[in-house]
């Protein structure tokens, strides 16, 4: 039961990666819209002196946006490779079964790149998006994100 456990919240962990990078690809124009709300840190009243530069260049802004659904697809990718690979071991020893987690466990890794990395540190410590109601609904999100996922980390990567 621990084992199917396991399986499950690795493929929850992987579809919701899918669900949100093919989300941001079919409203790609309002996910722009956005990253371009955040990037150049504009209404930023709370604390309106940035150490660095905004972004507001409009190629740069799409590279970033891109960047950010790679990464998602790649928590998805990982994660759905991890949970395949716990399935065809599932009554195998604890030992194959430990063996078999290592995509699910770089999912969980790559999710928290994604959702704590590059949204709540660089978006909210560099770009300081906590201080406009887009950027901080999608902090609030991230933060979510990140946390299921990190406690679904914890809980797969104990040996079996």
């Amino acid at each position: 039961m621990i084992r199917l456990s396991k399986i499950m919240l690795i493929v929850f962990v992987g579809l919701q990666g899918l669900f949100y990078a093919l989300n941001n690809i079919v409203n790609f124009g309002a996910a722009k819209g956005f990253v371009q709300g955040v990037l150049p840190m504009e209404g930023n009243e709370a604390y309106p002196n940035a150490f660095g530069p905004g972004i507001s260049s409009p190629a740069l802004i799409t590279i970033i946006l891109c960047f950010i659904i790679v990464g998602e697809l790649l928590v998805a990718a990982f994660s759905l490779r991890g949970a395949f690979d716990m399935v065809r071991v599932r009554s195998g020893s604890a030992e194959r079964f430990n063996d078999a987690k290592t995509w699910a466990i770089m999912g969980c890794v790559m999710a928290l790149l994604v959702w704590f990395g590059l949204f709540m540190v660089i978006g909210g410590a560099y770009f300081q998006m906590w201080q406009t109601p887009l950027g901080a609904a999608a902090q609030g999100g991230a933060f979510q994100y990140a946390i299921s996922s990190g406690i679904v980390l914890l809980f797969v990567n104990a040996p079996d």
